[in-house]
C-alpha cells in the first residue's frame, strides 16, 4: 500500500491555513484560474526556512492580487519531507512529482530546496503529457542539474530533450570555489573536507576540493569530495581524533545541517577546539537554521550563501523592491524571513508568473516562455533581489554569480562580504 503524502493547498473560493497563514485568492472564472506550487521539506531542521519561504510567496501573491497577466493564480504547497527522515525523502519526492503531473490545473513548481530531490522530480515533469512542466528552484546549487558535471549530466534529467528546469541562485562550482578562495584569504593553508554523502554535499565538496588544490591549499582529506560522514552515527569523536593528528587549519563541512550536523559540529568543537583554534566553514546547506546558529559551538563558523544575503540586499538597494518586500514581510509576520532563501523563493515565483503572463496558460507555454525567444528577465525595479534577474534560455541558470560570505556571531548569521570568484 502506498503511503499518502501530505498536500496543503489554497483554493480559489475558500481559505486554507499554511503554517498559520490564511491565503484567500479572489473568486474568478475557473477557465483562467491556474495553480502554481511549492515543493519543499516542511519537517526536520529545515522547516523554519522553508516555512518562511511559503509565507513569503503567499504574501507576494496577495500583494499582486493573485494575478499574472490575464490569469488568476492559486497556490498549492507540497511537503517532500518525512518525520522518519527528518528532511527530504526520495520516495516522497517521486510521489510529489506524480502529483504535480496529475493536477491538471497546475502549470509550474517552485522548488526544490534539495538538489537530490530535484534530480528525482525534474525528469518526471519533463515527460508530463501535453508538454514539459517547469520547475524553478530558489535553492538547488548542484551544477549537474543544468551543466556538465557527473557522467550523463545534465541530459539525463531531460529525457524529452528539452529544458524545463531553472534556478535563481548560483551553483556549487561557483560556491565551492568562492569558499576555497575566501579560506586562503584569511590565512588558511591546510583544510580537511567532509561531505554528507548526498548529491549536494558531494557536489560542493568536490568544487571546494578542486579549487583548494588549484590555488595551493593543502587538502588533507582524500578523494574528489573529501570524507563522508554517516548521518546516523551518534558520535564523530573518532573521526575528528584522526583529523586532529593532521593538524588542519580548517574543516570544511560540505552538506546540510539536517544530516546530523548538530552532533558533527559538537564533536568538532570537543576534539579540535573552537573556531579560533581550528576554523570551520560550511556552504549554504548550513544557512537558515536557527538551531545551528544558536549552538555555542557554531560561534565564529564561516558560511557561504549562493546568492546575496538579505542583509546585502537591503544594504545594496535600501529603497528597492526587495527592501520593501522584507519590510512588508516583517509587518505581516512580526519577524524577519529566516535565512536568505525565502526571498529567493519569491524571486523564483516572479519568474514563473512572468512566464505565465507571456504564455497561453499551458505547461508547454510556460516552459517555452522561459526557454525560447527573449526568455525571462525581471527588471531591477521589480526584482525582489534588488537587481535585474535573467534566466539563461540555454541552461536555465541565472546569469548572476553572486556569493555571500557570512559568519555566525551571537547566534545570528552575519554578512562578512560579497565574494566574486576570481
Amino acid at each position: 500500500m502506498k503511503k499518502r503524502y501530505r498536500v496543503l493547498s489554497v483554493a480559489a473560493t475558500v481559505s486554507m491555513v499554511v503554517a498559520g497563514l490564511a491565503v484567500v485568492p479572489v473568486a474568478t472564472n475557473a477557465a483562467t484560474v491556474l495553480t502554481i506550487s511549492t515543493d519543499l521539506p516542511l519537517q526536520g531542521s529545515s522547516f523554519d526556512s522553508n516555512d518562511s519561504t511559503n509565507k513569503a510567496i503567499a504574501l507576494y501573491l496577495k500583494q499582486i492580487k493573485y494575478k499574472a497577466g490575464k490569469y488568476t493564480v492559486k497556490l498549492k504547497v507540497y511537503d517532500n519531507a518525512t518525520a522518519a527522515k527528518g528532511g527530504w525523502d526520495d520516495a516522497k519526492c517521486a510521489a510529489n512529482a506524480q502529483a504535480h503531473v496529475a493536477n491538471k490545473s497546475e502549470v509550474a513548481v517552485m522548488g526544490t530546496y534539495n538538489s537530490g530531490c530535484a534530480k528525482i522530480i525534474v525528469p518526471i515533469l519533463n515527460q508530463a503529457p501535453g508538454g514539459a512542466m517547469t520547475m524553478i528552484s530558489n535553492a538547488n546549487t548542484n551544477p549537474g542539474l543544468t551543466k556538465v558535471w557527473n557522467p550523463g549530466e545534465p541530459d539525463v534529467y531531460y529525457p524529452k530533450g528539452i529544458r524545463n528546469y531553472a534556478r535563481v541562485c548560483t551553483t556549487d562550482d561557483i560556491q565551492g570555489a568562492a569558499a576555497a578562495q575566501f579560506a586562503k584569504s584569511i590565512g588558511v593553508k591546510s583544510v580537511y573536507v567532509l561531505n554528507d554523502t548526498q548529491t549536494y554535499g558531494q557536489g560542493v565538496g568536490q568544487a571546494f576540493t578542486t579549487e583548494a588544490k588549484k590555488i595551493g591549499l593543502t587538502v588533507l582529506s582524500s578523494g574528489a569530495y573529501g570524507e563522508g560522514w554517516d548521518a546516523k552515527q551518534s558520535s564523530y569523536e573518532a573521526m575528528f581524533t584522526k583529523i586532529a593528528a593532521l593538524k588542519p587549519d580548517m574543516v570544511y563541512i560540505a552538506g546540510i545541517f539536517d544530516n546530523n550536523g548538530g552532533q558533527l559540529v559538537k564533536d568538532k568543537f570537543k576534539v579540535l577546539g573552537d573556531n579560533t583554534v581550528v576554523k570551520m566553514m560550511a556552504p549554504d546547506g548550513f544557512t537558515g537554521y536557527p538551531d545551528f546558529n544558536s549552538m555555542p559551538e557554531a560561534d565564529g563558523a564561516y558560511l557561504s550563501f549562493a546568492g546575496l544575503s538579505t542583509e546585502l540586499l537591503l544594504k545594496n538597494s535600501p529603497n528597492g523592491a526587495g527592501a520593501k518586500f522584507v519590510k512588508a514581510y516583517k509587518k505581516e509576520y512580526k519577524k524577519d524571513p529566516i535565512g536568505s532563501y525565502p526571498i529567493y523563493g519569491v524571486a523564483a515565483v516572479q519568474v514563473i508568473l512572468a512566464a505565465l503572463a507571456k504564455s497561453d496558460g499551458t505547461r508547454k507555454g510556460v516552459t517555452n516562455a522561459i526557454f525560447s525567444g527573449a526568455g525571462i528577465t525581471i527588471p531591477a525595479n521589480q526584482s525582489v533581489l534588488g537587481k535585474a534577474l535573467t534566466i539563461s534560455t540555454l541552461s536555465g541558470d541565472t546569469l548572476a554569480k553572486d556569493i555571500t560570505i557570512e559568519v555566525v556571531k551571537g547566534g545570528q548569521e552575519t554578512t562578512v562580504k560579497a565574494w566574486t570568484v576570481k
